[in-house]
């Protein structure tokens, strides 16, 4: 009986293997995640799964509306003088907010250590917590990849001091 467990788990590792080398195809083909790959621990499945949730980013007013728009800010609870900011709201589409947690979460621990979005999220750590970083930087991650879907940039690992704090 465990051999053909192990068998089905072989069967269904190499078929996973399978659809990962065909996302990773198309995310090579398309222009658009090509260049959100350009970001430190944003790949072909985040890259893809952004592309769709953003579909188009002329939709947006503002950069800083992709955020909200994915659910990544708190939700408040107000009645009379009770204002009790709680968790993420979980508005929007569910797999583009963890595609980008994943994102955040890769970013956090393992990019590159020169990169101006993960020393701005360990100091949000230091001060908030590792929990509340990773929405901050899943946060200011869909912000980055909307505005490079716009400007048609990649991604820099430094910032000028023209971009300011408000990327």
């Amino acid at each position: 009986m465990v051999t053909s467990m192990l068998r089905g788990q072989a069967g269904l590792r190499s078929e996973l293997a399978r659809i990962e080398l065909r996302l990773r195809r198309i995310a090579r083909q398309d222009r658009i995640c090509r260049l959100t790959m350009s970001t430190p621990g944003v790949g072909a499945v985040v890259a893809l799964h952004v592309k769709a949730g953003i579909d188009d980013p002329a939709r947006f007013r503002s950069s800083k509306m992709v955020g909200p728009h994915f659910g990544l800010t708190p939700r408040r609870e107000q009645s009379g003088e009770r204002d009790v900011v709680g968790a993420i709201s979980g508005a929007g589409d569910r797999s583009v907010r963890t595609a980008l947690f994943q994102a955040a979460t890769v970013m956090l621990y393992h990019s590159h250590p020169k990169n101006w979005l993960k020393a701005w999220g360990t100091r949000v750590a230091q001060r908030r917590g590792i929990g509340r970083a990773v929405v901050a930087v899943a946060r200011r991650l869909a912000v980055v990849l909307h505005r490079m879907w716009s400007d048609n940039a990649p991604f820099r690992l430094t910032r000028s001091t023209a971009d300011g704090a408000a990327a």
